[in-house]
């Protein structure tokens, strides 16, 4: 079974042992920096060495293996994609069908001639069967239902046909194609996928012979010298556009086989009509036109059965065509690299045509799961609503919570942000002690809070070794002193009323963990408007519904409650994943206590402003969630509080916030398939149909948020771009995740720009400092 690796975050002991020395600054992607050298000491350097001094050597960037193999992926999905619509002739395909011409400049022999027309050597001659000779022909195949159907009416009577075979049908059919050769029956050419060759090039015209040959060679390993035009009749009825088509074809060494008599079973006329249609008139040889593939053929099989038995009693025999002319066979054997391109040929399609079928049921799957998710949003975020607004509803018994609160803020070079988030607490309207606890700054943040503190006497700094997240909330449990403990990000502020809203659920004693309503600050970007609407939507609508169940999965690490008692009793925070927030969260679930969500307790945070952060961001995000999931998936053998949450909570977690979103991108996936193989409009009305119901969700999440339904306009970009980079972050996850992978905490950089709605550059707004700097990746 897969294990996952410890996360980035080292014990306590490890931290302290390794952070003797300062932490090196960080670039804006998260990446350890080397500490400033001293300028006169390079100069002096420099100077004693002359014109000796050595050029700096190149870094060798190596692609990380996780990094590589999502991206493989990607590629080898979008070919095998690309190849089953090339296969089905959903690009090349050309339907046009030319009218008839005159006639005039066909040689009268061949208007007058038989159907077997021979054009190799230069000079046009055609062949007639002999009396009571039948050649049956069936064209467009093999079809998987059809094709077996008509095999075995043959066997049956010991009769044998040719099968005018198209490219298309044979590559994914090859086992059809090989039952034919093996039970005697002759193969011809009918093109790869069947275009109207009058219409078409020459360079065409040899693409479509060799795709076709090269499909028979990977089939049955051999190739044929029969062929028979797409749309072709008799041979009295070649007109100038078509006979220099058949001359063409006779110098690439191909003989053109059309027919005597055409059954016209492609228009279903009935069996006996069928058979009438067939039957050649006065004894006379013929080959006959039939059809096992292009729709329903159940009317020839029935007629194949009868036509055989009725004219085997008239004397006629069912040759191939070269038994019938008592000629050589049409088959040559492929030998060398032309067999092995054919079976690599088949070998590919039918890969493509296995993972399409595989992507079909996955499109199911997250179409299931995608509209499950969305009703279930709807429908128990309308009861959270009606509950939580009720008239008469309270958190319990005993009324509002005034107790104070100790307010737990750890910092890691949060110099930029760090006086807002402070003074953002400082002016609540609840009692609470602020609790700064400074992981290893290295750029002043324990510094600021230390001067804000002599005139905000409930403001404190605890400073600690760079020890990871974990540790410092752990630490700043320690120092608190009161039992209800807030914590959040040292990036966000709260509004005043935030700390009131987020502890009244306390009065339950039954609750031991609140979730607050974490916030967009720097939404004015086109990739903040579209994590606001993650924010609105996917988050908290998702907790509304897991309030309901009594199951939520996360405590927001920018804004969340925990009682004293309750995190004791699972241990406090645990290093043991990147997602501690999601790791205490399921952790209180299983140790019986509730776990609620509070909406009005808002809080506003900087989400990341270029690709590169968001990458970063979530890439922890999705590996530490699955972490979490895989620590804790004993729980869905246990009873109890434990079993409860793990076999609802755990499943919808990993369904929702997993597997979904792993297969989300399959819409537009297949939304681009449909667009270049079609069918176009119902693909568009597929992918606007399920765009609808997410936009019906996010306009009710913006609605109980209160939120401006301006930034939804951005809502169907979102859908093509964002989904996708969420995608690659999980799948990179997963695989990390399976090949034992180690992924470290990666610091984001902030700008300080977030503040409260209304204030000075607060959320929403822009200052020139949230700008991205020059040479930075924007989103």
């Amino acid at each position: 079974m897969t294990r996952f690796r410890r996360g980035g975050t080292p014990s306590r002991a490890a931290a302290k042992r390794r952070t003797r020395t300062p932490r090196s600054p960080e670039t804006a992607d998260g990446t350890a920096t080397s500490p400033p050298k001293d300028s006169s000491k390079d100069s002096l350097k420099d100077s004693s060495k002359g014109s000796s001094k050595r050029p700096p050597k190149r870094r060798t960037v190596r692609l990380p293996l996780r990094h590589i193999l999502p991206c493989l992926f990607l590629v080898a999905l979008m070919a095998m994609l690309m190849l089953r619509g090339y296969v089905h002739s959903e690009i090349l395909a050309d339907h046009r069908v030319r009218p008839p011409v005159s006639n005039d400049r066909v040689p009268q022999r061949i208007l007058d001639g038989g159907p077997v027309i021979d054009t190799r050597s230069g000079r046009a001659t055609s062949l007639d069967l002999p009396d009571r000779e039948l050649v049956l022909t069936f064209d467009d195949g093999p079809d998987p239902v059809w094709t077996p159907k008509v095999l075995d009416v043959l066997r049956k009577h010991d009769a044998h046909a040719v099968f005018f075979i198209t490219g298309t049908m044979a590559s994914r059919y090859p086992d059809l194609v090989r039952r034919m050769v093996d039970e005697g029956h002759e193969i011809g050419l009918h093109t790869f996928n069947h275009p109207d060759l009058s219409l078409q090039s020459k360079g065409r015209i040899d693409w479509e012979l060799s795709q076709n040959q090269m499909a028979l060679a990977g089939a049955a390993g051999i190739r044929t010298s029969l062929f028979r035009p797409p749309y072709s009749s008799f041979s009295g009825r070649m007109d100038n556009r078509s006979w220099p088509v058949t001359q063409y074809i006779g110098s690439r060494g191909y003989i053109t086989v059309v027919s005597d008599t055409d059954s016209e079973d492609w228009s279903r006329p009935g069996v006996d009509e069928i058979i009438r249609r067939a039957t050649p008139k006065g004894g006379e040889g013929a080959v006959v036109l039939m059809h096992d593939s292009g729709g329903d053929r159940s009317q020839t099989v029935a007629a194949l059965d009868r036509f055989i038995l009725g004219l085997r009693d008239q004397g006629y025999a069912f040759h191939t065509l070269t038994g019938a002319l008592d000629a050589p066979s049409a088959h040559t054997e492929v030998t060398g690299v032309g067999l092995w391109k054919g079976k690599a040929w088949v070998a590919l399609v039918q890969a493509s045509e296995r993972i399409t079928g595989v992507l079909v049921v996955a499109l199911s799957v997250v179409g299931v799961l995608v509209l499950a998710r969305f009703g279930l949003m709807l429908i128990l975020s309308v009861c959270h609503a009606r509950k939580v607004r009720g008239r008469n509803f309270r958190w319990g018994p005993d009324g509002p919570v005034t107790e104070p609160v100790s307010v737990l803020v750890p910092a890691y070079n949060e110099a930029k942000c760090i006086e807002k988030t402070v003074r953002s607490l400082v002016a609540s309207d609840h009692p609470i002690e602020v609790l700064v606890i400074d992981d290893g700054s290295s750029d002043g943040t324990a510094r600021i809070v230390e001067e804000l503190s002599r005139d905000l006497p409930d403001v404190r700094v605890v400073r600690q070794l760079n020890a990871g997240k974990p540790a410092a909330l752990n630490r700043g449990i320690a120092n608190a002193r009161h039992d209800l403990i807030v914590m959040m990000d040292g990036d966000t502020v709260f509004e005043p009323s935030t700390v009131r809203e987020l502890v009244q659920p306390f009065a339950d004693p039954r609750v031991g963990a609140v979730a607050g309503n974490a916030k967009v600050g720097n939404r004015d970007t086109l990739i903040g408007a579209w994590q606001h609407i993650e924010y609105v939507m996917g988050f908290n609508l998702d907790r509304r519904m897991y309030d309901v169940l009594r199951c939520m999965p996360t405590i927001p690490g920018a804004v969340g409650a925990f009682r004293r008692e309750a995190l004791e009793r699972v241990g406090g925070m645990s290093e043991d994943t990147l997602a501690e927030d999601t790791d205490i969260t399921m952790a209180m679930h299983r140790d019986g206590w509730h776990v609620v969500y509070a909406e009005k307790a808002r809080a506003w945070t900087e989400a990341p402003e270029s690709v590169q952060q968001l990458w970063s961001q979530r890439y922890r995000w999705c590996y530490g969630t699955m972490q979490a999931i895989w620590k804790h998936r004993r729980a869905l053998f246990e009873r109890g509080p434990s079993g409860r949450f793990g076999r609802v909570g755990l499943p919808l977690v990993s369904l929702f916030m997993v597997v979904a979103p792993l297969l989300a991108p399959l819409i537009d996936v297949f939304l681009l398939y449909g667009l270049v193989f079609g069918p176009t409009e119902k693909t568009i009305g597929a992918w606007f149909g399920v765009l609808a119901v997410q936009a019906v969700c996010s306009a009710y999440a913006f609605h109980l948020d209160k939120e401006r339904m301006t930034h939804l306009i951005s809502l169907p970009l979102q859908q093509l771009l964002y989904r996708q980079l969420m995608y690659v972050v999980l799948l990179q996850s997963w695989i990390t995740a399976l090949t034992g992978g180690r992924l470290r905490w990666q610091k984001l950089r902030r700008t300080g720009a977030v503040g409260l709605p209304g204030q000075p550059g607060g959320a929403g707004a822009t200052t020139a400092e949230s700008q991205p700097r020059e040479g930075s990746p924007v989103g």
